[in-house]
């Protein structure tokens, strides 16, 4: 259930939190519910190449410190840390989708095999390097909205890019060929305030031609 429905504090008053209450745990059940709103995030033809590894326990904590430099902080203290990938084979889910969308009146057949017959063999296709750049892409939208979700559920959270990317699919059992490591977000209740920051002015980043 959430817990604050109102859009400005959610997204205006966010603050990145790094340290956390570390008494504060978060149900399963509440887990599901924040990703699976996280989830509803855009991505490229509908692939949703995101996937989570929630590492919560004492253990995998223990396990995480040394991939993760020196956001030490965040990893003692919060609930939990969020980690995602990037599926590099997230195609061969393709079909699921699609059939779900069918299964569901959202997509007719014809529309479905169309669609598919196109997609899948121009995932195929790509490079490393261009399905490093769409899974980054898609990958970082659904932690942005990952951390918004978790904020109206009455939590906060810190967006974490410095850790060891070449070996933590390796650190949690993934294929690091087929899982690319995006960002690591930890979540809790904050035991401090959060630092105050600033925004370049509008006018000096943008352009209208």
């Amino acid at each position: 259930m959430l817990h604050n429905n109102d859009f400005a504090q959610v997204v205006f008053e966010r603050k990145s939190i790094r340290v956390y209450d570390p008494t504060v745990k978060i149900a399963h059940s509440e887990m599901h519910q924040i990703l699976r709103e996280a989830d509803l995030a855009p991505s490229s033809v509908n692939m949703q190449p995101w996937r989570f590894v929630v590492v919560e326990s004492a253990e995998g904590k223990e396990q995480l410190k040394p991939y993760i430099r020196f956001n030490t902080r965040q990893n003692e203290t919060s609930a939990a840390m969020i980690l995602i990938f990037g599926d590099m084979q997230c195609h061969e889910y393709a079909e699921e989708i699609y059939q779900a969308a069918v299964d569901q009146g959202k997509m007719p057949q014809e529309v479905k095999d169309q669609q598919l017959a196109a997609i899948v063999p121009m995932y195929q296709s790509l490079s490393t390097e261009q399905m490093q750049r769409i899974v980054q892409i898609d990958g970082s939208l659904v932690a942005m909205q990952l951390m918004l979700v978790a904020r109206a559920h009455g939590y906060d959270t810190n967006p974490i890019g410095g850790f060891d990317a070449d070996n933590l699919a390796e650190a949690v059992g993934l294929d690091k060929e087929r899982f690319h490591p995006i960002m690591i977000v930890s979540i809790g209740k904050a035991a401090e305030e959060g630092y105050q920051s600033v925004r370049l002015p509008i006018e000096k980043i943008t352009e209208f031609k």
